[in-house]
């Protein structure tokens, strides 16, 4: 989800007001997701890199997250949406983990979409964390799986489609293991632009790839 800032500017508001614009772009999207039979939707809310802009965004961006699961976490629940959240969660202020633990327990057992949010989320130190994790684990122990299980959601599954979004083409470090295989869709559109039809755009364009995963 990337482009909130560039909006901002965009219509003359302040950053922050980029940052709710996408997360009202979000719940269209996530509500659609679900409408149109997607089992497991991820979305990159904050970067381990994000830490480095200037403190006020960062704060803006924590209260905004402490508000959108007050808020959103109710209806969320109602509509059968299962929340999971992949990160590092230690860095994140004691209030706002607690209300990510209640999140997770309150829409637990839902099963119409599983929604992961990558909070405090890096590909790079998420591998880096898994092989500590295997540090102790026989070489002929480590394999696929067994890695696998050592990822922050080990039961995610392998993204079949990345969406980009702003123009921009690259992965910017997100689950950069599981995405070996994923087709690769890039919007020009910035994110609080992006509407629910533009998710079935994608998901349409998705459905003309042909998926070989290395063969013929």
């Amino acid at each position: 989800m990337d482009g909130n800032g560039r909006w901002a500017r965009s219509h003359n508001v302040p950053i922050a007001a980029g940052h709710r614009a996408g997360a009202r772009a979000l719940k269209e999207v996530v509500r659609r997701a679900g409408d149109i039979g997607v089992s497991d939707l991820t979305v990159f809310s904050f970067s381990t890199e994000n830490w480095n802009r200037p403190k006020d965004e960062v704060d803006d961006l924590m209260t905004l997250f402490s508000e959108m699961i007050d808020r959103e976490v109710p209806e969320l629940d109602a509509e059968g949406v299962q929340m999971r959240f992949i990160g590092r969660r230690d860095d994140l202020a004691p209030a706002l983990r607690a209300r990510i633990e209640d999140a997770e327990r309150r829409t637990g057992e839902n099963t119409r979409l599983r929604l992961f949010i990558a909070m405090n989320y890096g590909g790079r130190q998420e591998i880096l964390d898994a092989v500590s994790r295997l540090a102790s684990v026989p070489e002929d122990g480590v394999t696929e799986d067994a890695f696998r299980a050592a990822l922050y959601g080990p039961d995610l599954i392998d993204p079949e489609l990345v969406i980009r979004t702003s123009g921009e083409q690259r992965l910017s470090n997100f689950l950069l293991w599981q995405s070996a295989y994923a087709e690769l869709y890039f919007s020009d559109k910035l994110w609080p632009d992006f509407t629910a039809d533009d998710l079935e755009l994608a998901v349409a364009h998705y459905g003309t790839r042909e998926r070989r995963f290395g063969g013929r």
